[in-house]
């Protein structure tokens, strides 16, 4: 009987020997500023900047459209009252809301005993709005007044969204889109900023009904430094103690962290292997995965990689591009936001010397250099999109094919595939529920 041959013991092509294992792959991945990301994600949830506004050309999503989730609201408000006696769920008010919430503030979004979830404090907000009957039987039953929610799509610990989905029923008829915005807000402290309410079909469910996701990857470019607050910000692996924690790298661990070569897209060193990537190549990898329909159980985690019961690990991958961008620094915010407002107080002179200001300050309120990965399908596995970033890194670094990803998604075991990246630089973006169309894409 042949043995079976395992892809992750058996590269064969040329760059085999520039691969990175394993714990390189962490290495490189961790040792990152990526407070930088996070502080990012926590100003683009509080709503003092648009993701939208890092690429060009300017891109304006639309999010909310009567007709969007199923039957049109305003044909159903009519047929309440069913004159054929109907009752039952036909009768209750269903809501849609848009949540926007840092992930470093949450163990994640579901609710588990005694973690601190975005959904156990939606529901916790929600349970005012809840139905005299459903109230009397939670209090029978001594569980806390709470609404329960639906979701589009559970996000793990440390992962931001923008546009999430979810949506709350009820049978009170009394209860307006403003009252449910204004409950969650009260509760969330700032970490968690409600975008939209919206009274939307019964039939509308935020998971089922959705017919794509769109998610980003932010990663940083730029190594970590010698010293000063940079280095304090990192999230590297412990080699000693299997785990991520926040410290400082050891001189020895960093030596040679941080050089530039303008001449090579890639340096390498420890042996031959490279210290970097080249973004462009990264792009080309992922584009082969477009318009395709693959099984990715080999990017997924948390699940049996070859099951024949369950649900099917096959994902139609709408758009997969990646490119260069400019996070805007904490300066750029402040100064915009001042230029933004002061016209309106001087007109033309002041708008004149904003301009005046912007030139010359342009080099310092210039952003960080970051790769940003913009992933759109049907559905996602569990850490799917952290492994293909991951290793789209690593097979950029090693000089691989273009085919790389595709030959990976038919290894046989999941050590072929890279570690999944640092869950920070991940945001589940929006959730769309028409066909995806692709001049929406943020990086074409």
């Amino acid at each position: 009987m042949a043995s079976r041959v395992y892809a992750h013991y058996h590269h064969g092509d040329a760059c085999s020997k520039a691969r990175w294992n394993t714990r390189e792959t962490f290495r490189f991945m961790y040792d990152r500023p990526w407070q930088h990301v996070l502080d990012f994600y926590s100003n683009a949830v509080a709503g003092k900047l648009s993701v939208l506004n890092l690429f060009e050309p300017k891109k304006i999503l639309a999010h909310d459209d009567e007709e969007r989730e199923g039957m049109p609201l305003q044909t159903e408000l009519e047929t309440c009252g069913r004159k054929d006696g109907r009752t039952g769920r036909w009768e209750r008010v269903n809501f849609k809301i848009l949540l926007s919430y840092n992930g470093a503030s949450f163990d994640g979004w579901q609710k588990q005993p005694d973690l601190y979830t975005v959904q156990s404090v939606v529901e916790k907000s929600l349970g005012a709005f809840v139905d005299e009957k459903k109230a009397q039987l939670l209090k029978k039953k001594c569980k806390p007044l709470e609404g329960r929610v639906l979701v589009a799509g559970r996000t793990d610990k440390g992962v931001s969204a923008l546009n999430q989905v979810c949506s709350f029923y009820t049978w009170r008829k009394d209860i307006e889109p403003i009252d449910i915005k204004d409950a969650i807000n009260k509760d969330a402290s700032g970490k968690l900023r409600v975008v939209s309410v919206s009274k939307v079909s019964r039939e509308f469910h935020p998971n089922f009904s959705a017919k794509w996701r769109r998610y980003l990857y932010i990663f940083p470019l730029d190594h970590a430094c010698g010293s000063g607050q940079d280095r304090e910000n990192l999230i590297f692996f412990d080699e000693n103690h299997g785990k991520q924690r926040n410290g400082l790298l050891s001189e020895e661990n960093t030596e040679g962290v941080g050089e530039e070569d303008d001449e090579l897209e890639t340096e390498e060193v420890n042996g031959g292997k490279p210290s970097d990537f080249s973004v462009s190549k990264v792009d080309q990898l992922l584009q082969q995965l477009q318009g395709k329909l693959l099984s990715y159980k080999m990017f997924a985690r948390d699940l049996k990689a070859a099951r024949n019961e369950g649900p099917p690990t096959e994902c139609f991958m709408y758009h997969a591009r990646a490119a260069e961008i400019r996070l805007s620094s904490p300066v750029s915010l402040i100064f915009y936001a001042l230029k933004m407002s002061l016209p309106d107080l001087a007109k033309s002179f002041v708008f004149f010397c904003c301009k005046l200001v912007d030139m010359i300050l342009a080099e310092y309120v210039e952003g960080r250099r970051v790769m940003c990965v913009e992933l759109v399908a049907n559905r996602f596995l569990r850490k799917m999109v952290r492994v293909l970033v991951a290793t789209s890194i690593r097979e950029a670094a090693a000089g691989a094919e273009n085919d790389a990803l595709l030959k990976l998604v038919e290894a046989s075991c999941r050590r072929a595939t890279a570690p999944p990246a640092p869950s920070e630089g991940l945001c589940l973006f929006d959730v769309g529920y028409v066909d995806f169309d692709p001049h929406s894409s943020l990086i074409s």
